[in-house]
C-alpha cells in the first residue's frame, strides 16, 4: 500500500529525532531513524500486521502500532534500540492508502494530541 505522512507527523518524527540525538547521540539518532522507518514500512506492507490495534474509542477506522514490534527488523544485536517509547497513529483511507497522522509518545494523553479528523467518537 502507498503511505501518507500528514504534516504533524513529520514534525512528531522530525521532534523525536531531534531530541534523540540530543540526548542520546549520533548512533542512537541513526537507529532511532531506522526504527520508524521500518515501522512505517511494516504497517504499510500490512496494516493489520502482529502487534497493531484496532480503536475504534479513538475514531473509525484508526489503529495504533508500537515502534517496539519492529525493533527486531530495524536492527541487529547491539544496533537495536531496546526500549523504544512512541507508536504510530494510522488508519487505511478508503483509497487503500496508510495515513499516518501522528508518532506520540507511549505515555502522552492521547485526545488532546489527536489530528481533527481522528477525534470524536465513530458513529
Amino acid at each position: 500500500m502507498d503511505v501518507i505522512i500528514a504534516p504533524k507527523a513529520r514534525s512528531d518524527i522530525a521532534s523525536i529525532l531531534g531530541r534523540t540525538e540530543e540526548n542520546f547521540g549520533p548512533q542512537t539518532l541513526k537507529r532511532y531513524a531506522s526504527l520508524i522507518s521500518t515501522a512505517i514500512e511494516q504497517i504499510a506492507e500490512n496494516p493489520e500486521r502482529a502487534g497493531s490495534s484496532a480503536r475504534p474509542e479513538i475514531a473509525e477506522h484508526c489503529r495504533t502500532y508500537h515502534l517496539f514490534f519492529s525493533r527486531k527488523t530495524a536492527g541487529r544485536a547491539g544496533g537495536r534500540i531496546r526500549q523504544p517509547r512512541h507508536f504510530l497513529l494510522y488508519r487505511v483511507t478508503e483509497g487503500n492508502i496508510v495515513e499516518i497522522g501522528r508518532v506520540l509518545h507511549d505515555s502522552m494523553d492521547l485526545q488532546p494530541h489527536l489530528p481533527e479528523e481522528y477525534r470524536g467518537s465513530p458513529e
